[in-house]
């Protein structure tokens, strides 16, 4: 695997510089920039920046540009986490069952004797225990009820 050092930190597979980081900074705070504005943003030409965009692109490095999407806004007045723990041989069914259930809106698969740690959003208590218990014939499962957030999502340093 080809590593790239710059200014102390290790890019894999990669050529980011200072501007590269200065560009994602500046699409993590607001991915709907304009390129001009993006450009003005990093004292880059128009085009300058579309090419370091179109090869961030394709290194792998920018996958998609997204929304932020407010659940409470939507109704959702619960955010829990939950921690899934398949029953032996269930493995791959819990996992196909928490693709399916859309109240799980994200999950990662993790290390340890709990395989899986999913973001659960619901419009209550009685909602959250109908999702939690078509799991129970296939899973163990322990929720914890986000109270708020801390750190909200952001980028590795660059």
């Amino acid at each position: 695997m080809k590593e790239k050092m710059h200014s102390g930190l290790r890019f894999e597979n990669s050529t980011l510089d200072e501007v590269d980081a200065r560009i994602l900074t500046a699409l993590d705070a607001d991915a709907r920039l304009p390129t001009a504005e993006l450009a003005r943003l990093v004292g880059l030409s128009a085009p300058s920046v579309a090419e370091r965009m179109r090869r961030l692109v394709n290194e792998g490095v920018v996958r998609a540009y997204t929304v932020e999407i407010d659940s409470k806004a939507l109704g959702y007045q619960i955010r829990a986490m939950v921690r899934i723990r398949p029953l032996p041989g269930k493995l791959h069914l819990v996992e196909r069952l928490i693709q399916e259930t859309p109240q799980f809106i994200e999950c990662d698969k993790i290390t340890g004797d709990v395989p899986f740690l999913a973001r659960l959003v619901v419009h209550s208590i009685e909602e959250m225990d109908d999702v939690l218990e078509s799991l129970s014939e296939h899973a163990v499962t322990s929720t914890a009820v986000i109270k708020g957030t801390s750190v909200k999502r952001r980028l590795p340093p660059l």
